[in-house]
């Protein structure tokens, strides 16, 4: 819970290293998320073009045509009703932020995408029933209904991204342009590395499956308490909105303007401390280490609980539990004393690639929906935050909107 050895266990990355992950987990998405030491470095050196500001910048009108379908879809439902109307905004916010890592990802294999979104969604589900079975050694190599389906789901979404990489590769081969997705930024990357420095399509194809599965779920977890917080908030709700119409009016938001909501932005930071998508993070030791004035044994195990240092009273004051965008206003260091406070990204050299492009997404979803409705909480909303690898709402999320 100590800010100072939170920022040594992250900033020694090479001695406090991943967990090693429950041999299931590795069917989602393996990847740079789980890679240590020298991979880890080389996996970030090739990855990190393909999330430089000015290439997620491009990626901007894409975040624009699966969020503004959701929205279009949510106007019919509330004229259809007259002018307002009862919608669980959960499974769609899922649904589009799914359809946004389809289109930057893959973007002309966008459907193939869905489609291994679909399949991913169902192994996590699988992969956390498993989990819920008491742990009998060897247990995953039974026959078993659930381990059966749970190989075949992980065997299709490799040949679906084995057929989409090597289209790519072939593409390329044959003197067409690389195409400005995450894939083909990836591949351009991987493919100017120095000879036995690049990355295998095996390994190519586990970057996409996290970028999948980590890019859709903590963005739509995001979304899902920003709403339920404004429909909470009302004066928040109404500020937000005031701003974006200031800087968009109703025109389509781009991403000059997105970068300008300062609101915005304290907005999303205040919803990420108190629900950070992530609860706690860990890491492992493997030989004795000094860590403040502790000493611990190689084989120990750290837990930096998130959510707990993040509403912690003597961290952020006694108002700690409350909605209070306002820390944020004079910015990130300010509000956190220039502690390491607030890591829902978790932080120092291993800090989330794709943390920009997660804030931008959820900028322009947010900016959408307020341009088109106001929206509270339903009478029949029950606040049930449940983690399922991430917080998800249980019950759902049940928002009356209205029409503006």
């Amino acid at each position: 819970m100590d800010p100072e050895q939170i920022k040594e266990v992250f900033n020694k990355v090479y001695d406090f290293q991943k967990p090693h992950t429950f041999p299931l987990g590795k069917l989602i998405a393996t990847g740079l998320a789980n890679y240590d030491g020298d991979k880890w470095a080389k996996h970030r050196r090739i990855i990190n073009p393909a999330f430089h500001l000015e290439k997620i910048k491009n990626m901007v009108p894409a975040f624009h045509q699966s969020c503004s379908e959701v929205v279009g879809k949510w106007d019919k439902l509330v004229s259809d009703k007259g002018s307002s109307c009862e919608v669980d905004v959960w499974p769609w916010l899922v649904s589009m932020t799914a359809d946004v890592i389809s289109r930057t990802a893959f973007g002309s294999s966008y459907k193939e995408g869905q489609r291994i979104f679909e399949l991913q969604a169902e192994l996590a589900q699988l992969i956390i029933q498993a989990f819920r079975k008491a742990f009998i050694p060897g247990y995953i190599y039974l026959p078993t209904k659930g381990n059966r389906r749970m190989k075949a789901a992980a065997r299709e979404i490799q040949i679906i991204l084995r057929g989409i990489v090597n289209k790519r590769l072939t593409a390329r081969e044959a003197g067409e342009a690389p195409n400005d997705d995450l894939l083909g930024i990836l591949l351009e990357s991987n493919l100017g590395q120095a000879k036995g420095n690049g990355m295998s399509t095996e390994e190519v194809m586990e970057e996409c499956k996290l970028f999948y599965f980590a890019g859709q779920e903590t963005t739509s977890v995001l979304l899902v308490w920003t709403m339920v917080l404004l429909s909470q908030h009302q004066d928040w709700q109404a500020r937000a909105r005031e701003e974006v119409k200031q800087v968009f009016g109703d025109k389509e938001p781009d991403a000059e303007g997105l970068n300008q909501l300062k609101v915005m932005t304290m907005i999303l930071y205040e919803v990420l401390r108190l629900y950070p998508p992530v609860t706690q993070v860990t890491r492992a030791i493997h030989k004795e280490m000094k860590l403040g004035d502790l000493t611990l044994p190689g084989g120990v195990q750290i837990s930096l609980p998130i959510l707990l240092v993040q509403r912690d009273t003597e961290l952020w004051g006694d108002d700690a539990a409350e909605f209070k965008p306002e820390r944020f206003k004079e910015g990130l260091s300010k509000a956190t004393k220039s502690q390491v406070s607030f890591f829902p990204f978790t932080w120092g050299p291993r800090i989330c690639i794709g943390q920009n492009f997660a804030i931008l997404e959820a900028k322009m979803a947010m900016a959408l929906i307020l341009q088109r409705f106001s929206f509270e909480l339903s009478p029949s909303y029950v606040h049930a935050p449940y983690p399922v690898i991430t917080i998800h709402p249980q019950f759902g999320a049940q928002l009356i909107l209205h029409k503006l």
